[in-house]
Formats: C-alpha cells, structure tokens, sequence
C-alpha cells in the first residue's frame, strides 16, 4: 500500500470516529425506537427538540440529551440520587467552543488546559454545566437545572 493510500485511510478513520459522536435526538431515537414508543405524545415532542421534563426516566433522558458527560451519585436525608451533568465550554465572549466532556487533547483550535485552568485561543475560557438532571431512587427525573439562554 502506497503512502497516500494510507494516508487516506487514515484521514477517513479519523472523520468516522469524530463525526460518529455527533448523535441528534432523531438519530438516537432511530437506535431506539422502542423507547421512544413508550413515551406519550407531548413527551415524544419534547424529546423530539432536545428537552426533557419531571418524570422522565434515564432511557427517555438519553434520548433528549444523549449520554452524560459526567455522573455522580449525591446522598442526602432523603436518600441516594444519580445526577447527570451535560458540560459545554465556552470562550471568554460566551460563545460555545465545545459541548460534552474535553479530554483536555491540545488539538487545534480547541479548548487547552494550562495550570489546570481552560483556555482557548489563549484567552481563559470556561466551562459549566448547561443541564443538571437529578433522578429520584426509582430512575425518575426529580429535578433539572438548566441555564438560561
């Protein structure tokens, strides 16, 4: 095999596995019709634009918002709950440079990290969570927390 060959062979693996994580609501609703049929019309609506509601459960959430960036396990007086944390990075005028959780891979034109701290395009840049999703013992969307846009 000739060097160009692999070259392009490896150009076209990188396309694959980076634009394999761009999943929508539809396509991840396309991976899992039966889930999504379960859920009663004003809900499939709101999955259907990226949104989730009280009630929901963890299947329905993926679907809407996709895998969470981070999970963590908060105990209280009431109890144990699983909160999901969907992470975006944004530059130093607002505007969003990344959404899902950074490997911290000093790629180009992407967010690095410097002393712990993010920066991008060599200004500080920061990180928050868009949407805090915490479930009741029973798997159930107790509470959601988003920023306002």
């Amino acid at each position: 095999m000739t060097a160009s060959k692999k070259l392009s062979l490896l150009l076209l693996s990188a396309c694959v596995v980076l634009f394999s994580g761009c999943a929508t609501p539809e396509s991840r609703i396309k991976s899992s019709p039966d889930v999504f049929a379960r859920l009663n019309p004003d809900q499939q609506a709101l999955v259907k634009a990226g949104r989730i509601a009280v009630g929901f459960d963890m299947d329905s959430v993926k679907l809407a918002l996709g895998d969470p960036d981070r999970k963590v396990l908060h105990t209280d007086a009431t109890g144990q709950h699983e909160v999901w944390h969907y992470i975006t990075y944004e530059d130093y005028e607002g505007a969003v440079i990344y959404t899902g959780y950074y490997h911290r891979y000093w790629g180009w034109g992407g967010p690095f990290f410097y002393g712990g701290a993010p920066y991008y395009r060599g200004y500080p840049a920061r990180i928050h969570d868009r949407v805090i999703v915490v479930f009741d013992a029973g798997g159930r969307v107790s509470s959601i927390q988003e920023e306002k846009p």
